[in-house]
């Protein structure tokens, strides 16, 4: 049995929603986090800091693949090398096809899929040296189904977990690991969003466009949360996930299911 006390996690678009929620629950196994996002770093980092870890933050803007570069350098020059690797960044864009601007196609692509291939490329070198290491993709049901208005998303998140799978192929006879979580509506920024948004068009109140929103696709009626999130994060960092490799593990209400 090992432990995870003292790893070095990096997770990106970690300063609110999922990937802090994951941040919050590796920070309680006694990891080191390394954030990155548009959010609040400074309170962020002040609660990952309470779990009394080394904390860092870094700004790279998760489009860029020299900025990219750069934060994975910083991670092991300020915290450690990245044992546990987090892709969580992401961006959403709704529109029907014939009307989705090709430069929103492009954010969403870059940020929700290439930037993953980026850390990936720059992390698995120091993990295969140090013998160990954790890759969790942030995908999204909707890596596994496809909803209306939402094909750039829908792209990314099915190229995400065939990257998952390719790597976890490519790492099958290494002590590293690669897969991917699929949560279906988690109550984050982008969800409650896009639920203002449907509330505003629908001309009815913020609850009652939640409530629509889960009956539509998740049979649970109840939103995943973070921590739950953030809980199967940290068992897939364990030694009962040794063999787990290329998953794609959905965390849906039932979504998939139907």
């Amino acid at each position: 049995m090992y432990t995870l006390q003292g790893k070095t996690a990096l997770i990106t678009g970690s300063t609110s929603g999922i990937g802090l929620g994951i941040a919050i629950e590796l920070a309680r196994e006694g990891v080191n986090i390394v954030l990155n996002g548009f959010g609040n770093a400074q309170a962020a980092s002040d609660l990952i800091a309470s779990f009394d870890v080394a904390v860092a933050y870094h700004p790279a803007d998760m489009s860029k693949p020299s900025e990219i570069a750069d934060m994975m350098a910083f991670a092991s020059q300020t915290v450690g090398p990245v044992d546990i690797l987090v892709n969580n960044a992401g961006i959403q864009h709704v529109a029907s096809i014939e009307d989705f601007p090709p430069e929103r196609w492009d954010a969403v692509i870059a940020i929700n899929l290439s930037s993953s291939f980026h850390t990936c490329r720059l992390a698995i070198p120091t993990m295969r040296e140090r013998g160990w290491g954790r890759i969790i993709n942030l995908a999204s049901v909707h890596g596994l189904v496809a909803s209306k208005q939402k094909s750039a998303y829908v792209a990314a998140k099915h190229g995400l977990i065939g990257l998952t799978k390719a790597v976890a192929l490519e790492l099958a006879q290494t002590p590293i690991t690669c897969n991917a979580i699929c949560p279906g509506w988690v109550l984050t920024p982008l969800v409650e969003a896009q639920i203002e948004a449907r509330a505003g068009a629908g001309g009815i109140s913020v609850e009652e466009a939640g409530h629509e929103l889960l009956a539509e696709k998740q049979p649970s009626q109840e939103f995943v949360t973070v921590a739950q999130v953030g809980k199967l994060a940290a068992f897939l960092c364990s030694d009962a996930a040794e063999q787990i490799r290329g998953a794609a593990w959905n965390m849906d209400g039932g979504w998939v299911a139907q």
